[in-house]
């Protein structure tokens, strides 16, 4: 078991929900990244999700764009994000996701990405745009690495995709409870349930639920119809409104904190 599977099947055991944290690496700065990482650790987040900065992030909303452009501008690449988990690693057990765009793997090299990921201490990628029917070198190389290969599962995917993908995926499957890119709303969708339910049908694996999630009331009723909430832009929000302070970490991980305690009063 790596990491995210060892911390589900404790979830599970302890009847608990889980919280993931989504947030863009190197957003103001790769330090800041570093210390919030530690920081969302001690608030009792479950995973970290963190996005490795690119040009064009084509499944993200205007604040994890924004997120991605300040990142680059802080001049953070793929090889300085696994220097910051290699950093993190040192303090903290988190296990840690790199939500990934595949063009940034490829330039590297798919065997010595994935290999050079495991050594620094990541335990599961989402490569946003690799669909299952084009990744059997990758998943038999993430196997090998001991990652966990996380595939997202949307609305308007039908019931026997759905099938495929979540028979296709390791650690835990990914629901995105809204069509469109991620961002925050007003409200969580109606269809949560029997959506969750419809993906349960077809797996054993934890279901994670986001896109959208923005406060502590959102995050407990998705948790009650879920195994675990992903919050992403209102986290991402609060870093972009804070970034410049010295106060950063202590103003985010008390708003993360907020969170983590709403779902875990279930």
């Amino acid at each position: 078991m790596n990491r995210i599977e060892e911390r589900f099947a404790r979830l599970k055991r302890e009847g608990k929900k889980g919280f993931i944290v989504y947030i863009g690496a190197g957003d103001p700065n790769l330090e800041a990244t570093r210390r919030l990482a530690l920081a969302f650790d001690q608030a009792g987040v479950d995973v970290l999700e963190l996005g490795v900065p690119f040009s064009d992030p084509l499944a993200d909303g205007l604040v994890n764009q924004l997120a991605a452009q300040r990142g680059l501008e802080s001049g953070t690449t793929p090889p300085k994000v696994l220097e910051t988990v290699v950093a993190v690693r040192k303090h903290s057990q988190i296990p840690i996701v790199l939500y990934i765009y595949f063009n940034l793997i490829h330039k590297v090299g798919l065997e010595r990405f994935i290999k050079d990921a495991a050594k620094a201490g990541v335990d599961g990628m989402l490569v946003l745009d690799l669909p299952p029917e084009e990744s059997d070198n990758y998943e038999s190389l993430m196997r090998q690495a001991g990652l966990c290969h996380i595939y997202l599962v949307a609305p308007t995917t039908p019931e026997d995709r759905i099938e495929f993908i979540v028979k296709r995926g390791t650690g835990f499957i990914y629901y995105i409870s809204r069509e469109g890119v991620t961002g925050m709303q007003a409200q969580v969708a109606t269809n949560l349930a029997s959506q969750v339910a419809k993906i349960r049908a077809h797996t054993k694996l934890p279901v994670a639920v986001g896109f959208g999630v923005s406060n502590p009331e959102q995050a407990k009723l998705v948790a009650s119809s879920s195994d675990a909430v992903v919050v992403g832009s209102a986290v991402v929000n609060q870093i972009a409104r804070h970034g410049k302070s010295p106060e950063l970490v202590k103003r985010v991980g008390a708003f993360v904190k907020s969170l983590v305690s709403a779902v875990k009063a279930l």
